[in-house]
């Protein structure tokens, strides 16, 4: 099989398994109550996953985000956490500053 027989085989394997458990989710979630237990089981794994995520990108960065310090990026998380708070959960904000702070910390 050729490189590119292989590619789009796994292009279209990744897709299908994306899309049926999405279409899964749209044919049950007209049972599932939104605060019923097993809702706030799969809001809490949903969550989890994402907090272990942004954890490793932060502790274990790829690409770019490695030539930087450890310490300037746990500087500029809890200070885009700390904006999120005030600026009363806008997103936008923390998103612009942390780009400008890791660029400008790091060039220091």
């Amino acid at each position: 099989m050729a490189s590119s027989q292989i590619i789009i085989l796994a292009i279209v394997a990744t897709s299908a398994a994306t899309y049926i458990s999405r279409f899964m989710g749209v044919i049950t979630s007209e049972r599932v109550s939104t605060k019923s237990k097993i809702f706030k089981w799969f809001n809490c794994v949903a969550y989890s996953t994402l907090a272990a995520l942004l954890g490793r990108m932060i502790i274990y960065p790829a690409g770019v985000l490695a030539e930087s310090e450890l310490i300037i990026r746990l500087i500029v998380f809890f200070l885009c956490i700390a904006l999120f708070i005030i600026s009363k959960k806008n997103l936008v904000i923390p998103t612009l500053i942390s780009a400008i702070l890791l660029s400008t910390l790091n060039s220091l």
